[in-house]
């Protein structure tokens, strides 16, 4: 009775069609590539929606209300950690743009990532050491509102991106 309950439900969970079921019956294990479960095509979701356009709008909101090019425009000069920062993010946004520009649109790799591996790490670690260097320039104007501020940036920017590819 619970081999028959189990089966019912496992059927339900994965949308086994009968036919599928029967061949678990004969062979006792489906393989991979016999399986015939039932697929679901399922559309993208649309590039621009409420959460990016959210993200986008609210950077464009926090650009505008603190004066952050100003800001930026001041205390470039006074600190080395905002040119240290500067120089990470240009690493790791030319690393991005590379892989989405030059090897996903011109040379059409779709999946860079597996051609090449090193790529996506040093994007992150360089994008986060410059987060850091970023947070440490910037912390003497907003304080502890400097995390806050910068983190919407980067969600209006990686939102923005996310638009092109």
């Amino acid at each position: 009775m619970d081999a028959l309950r189990a089966r019912e439900e496992l059927r339900r969970r994965y949308l086994f069609t009968q036919d599928a079921e029967g061949q678990l019956n004969s062979e006792g294990d489906a393989r991979p590539e016999t399986s015939t479960a039932v697929e679901r095509k399922e559309k993208p979701l649309p590039r621009l929606n409420i959460h990016s356009g959210f993200w986008i709008l609210t950077s464009i909101a926090v650009t505008y209300y603190v004066d952050f090019f100003k800001t930026v425009k001041e205390n470039i000069y006074t600190s080395s950690w905002f040119l240290f920062g500067g120089a990470l993010l240009l690493v790791s946004l030319s690393v991005a743009f590379y892989c989405i520009i030059y090897l996903e649109w011109y040379c059409g790799v779709e999946d860079y990532d597996v051609k090449h591996p090193s790529l996506i790490p040093i994007t992150t670690g360089t994008f986060i050491a410059a987060g850091i260097c970023f947070n440490i320039a910037l912390w003497p104007v907003w304080s502890f509102f400097t995390p806050l501020l910068l983190f919407t940036q980067f969600m209006g920017v990686v939102m923005l991106i996310s638009l092109l590819g």
